[in-house]
């Protein structure tokens, strides 16, 4: 341990996991202030996929919790008590919850870690992003105003920003606490009553989170945990009538489902963030292709590629192509998985045995489409265990092959090239998706004309992913439509009323 008794080293956090573990770990749905067994008393079983070991039996919530937690949450709005506090009253209570998630962070990255299998150093840096997130949301509520219409003298225009009311937050297994943060911040902040359903492969820090939002002050129902499948508790809540909002990240596939379950019900928005093929230009003018490699790299392998927005299109101009491409070899040697509790680990398990066969289905098709194999394409396995595949890279891809066109969510990098800058430009937006998309460049009037003509809800200059919560995140065409981060989150998660007053003269 360190001087302050934090966990720095691979025997520290196996040590507090094996603590955790034995201590043991909330189970439970949380609805309406208590926490629950499910109505029907079925339970998930939860896997740490690094081991192949059962974490927990987990309440698998179905149609008959949504409807309690529904029920709860709407008595919640009505009566007032979060929904007509001042901006500044919930500010007070998210930051007192920011505390306590950094007061308990480690802890908070363990569950992740345990669940989902990433290594706990990225899941530090998650913890990071989340509580940034909230305090940012939290800061901002008390400082959006309103507007006053342009009228003459005989009447007064007001535009309000009001709550929506019950929020239903689907979020996925990838970034478990971190994408949670992204949805239930600005909901909260805004004044709304919000039922999360985690996924059912990582529920275990988000029932966590609940008793700290209870700590921290959150009136009864205003903040709700449902795990349970995506088929049966995400379902019912989608449908519900009493639902006024339906807030979702995950694959493109449930996203159109819950666009049709908005449709039969009540017409419910839904804000959708969904998949990606994002392509990364590299162009020939680059500077220190070596550290443009590294990133290239990291921009797939990190986090295992389980990451919507990883960079696994990689289009580099043909005259620096074979080159480029060994940087990125060399770059890929540097991440091979390891231990999810080492520190030093750069890739960690896939998520369970589903995903881990599905990658490994797509490197096999891969191989029989064509393209070349130049690192990777087998399944690893930790001391003898655990969900393991090394970073893959193909060259020779072509716009026909499934590696190249969909979505595989896991480490495997597919490597075009390109003669010129429409070329590359034709390429990145030959896709379904648009979610993000890097650009490689020391020209500035290329950098220009090449970001206006991606068609992609961000763009990464000279960098991957180096944002922060003060710029919008999400995608076009069937990557979505909506928005986390900074206040256009909060504009998300509200309504306008107009109000107009005639006035005496």
């Amino acid at each position: 341990m360190s001087a302050d008794n934090q966990p720095t080293t691979r025997a520290d956090w196996q040590a507090l996991a094996a603590s955790l573990v034995e201590q043991g770990l909330e189970t439970r749905a949380y609805v309406d202030d208590a926490f629950v067994d499910a109505a029907d008393g079925a339970t998930l079983t939860t896997i740490n996929p690094a081991t192949g070991e059962t974490l927990a039996e987990v309440a698998s919530c179905d149609a008959a919790d949504a409807e309690a937690a529904v029920a709860a949450a709407r008595r919640a709005f009505d009566a007032g008590e979060w929904s007509r506090l001042a901006p500044a009253g919930r500010k007070a209570v998210l930051l007192r919850l920011a505390e306590l998630m950094e007061a308990h962070r480690h802890e908070l990255a363990l569950l992740d870690t345990l669940d989902m299998g990433k290594p706990v150093s990225s899941s530090l840096g998650d913890m990071a992003g989340a509580i940034g997130c909230l305090r940012h949301h939290a800061e901002s509520i008390d400082k959006l105003y309103g507007e006053v219409a342009p009228t003459g003298n005989d009447a007064l225009g007001l535009v309000l920003r009001e709550p929506l009311g019950v929020v239903a937050s689907i979020v996925p297994w990838n970034f478990p606490l971190m994408m949670t943060a992204w949805k239930i911040a600005p909901a909260l902040a805004a004044g709304n009553s919000v039922i999360l359903k985690p996924s059912e492969k990582s529920p275990l820090s988000a029932l966590r989170l609940a008793s700290l939002a209870r700590e921290a002050g959150l009136p009864r129902g205003v903040f709700q945990v449902l795990p349970g499948f995506g088929h049966t508790v995400g379902k019912a809540l989608a449908l519900s009538m009493d639902v006024d909002c339906l807030a979702f990240t995950g694959s493109t596939g449930v996203g159109k489902q819950l666009m049709q379950y908005a449709g039969q019900s009540n017409l419910k928005k839904v804000f959708l963030e969904c998949g990606g093929k994002s392509p990364n230009l590299v162009f020939a003018d680059c500077k220190d292709l070596d550290r443009v490699a590294e990133h290239a790299a990291g921009a797939i392998f990190h986090n295992q590629g389980e990451v919507c927005i990883a960079g696994s299109r990689l289009l580099v101009e043909n005259s620096i192509r074979e080159a480029f491409v060994d940087k990125v070899l060399a770059a890929a040697e540097r991440m091979q998985p390891g231990d999810p509790l080492d520190p030093d680990s750069f890739m960690g398990a896939m998520v369970d045995q589903a995903q881990h066969e599905r990658v490994l289905d797509y490197i096999r098709r891969g191989v029989e489409e064509g393209a070349t194999l130049r690192a990777g394409g087998e399944a690893a396995a930790i001391e003898g265990k655990g969900l393991f595949i090394p970073p893959t890279v193909f060259d020779g891809v072509t716009e026909a092959m499934a590696i190249g066109r969909e979505e595989i969510f896991g480490p495997v990098l597919s490597v075009f090239g390109f003669d010129s800058e429409d070329e590359a430009v034709r390429l990145a937006n030959d896709s379904d998706y648009g979610l993000a998309a890097g650009l490689w460049s020391q020209d500035i009037d290329r950098i220009m004309r090449v970001t206006r003509k991606l068609r992609s809800g961000q763009v990464f200059v000279n960098n991957w992913a180096d944002m922060d919560q003060t710029v919008p995140f999400g995608g076009v065409k069937q990557s979505g439509n909506g928005r986390d981060k900074s206040h256009h989150s909060l504009e998300e998660y509200s309504d306008l009323k107009s109000v107009w007053m005639t006035l005496a003269t």
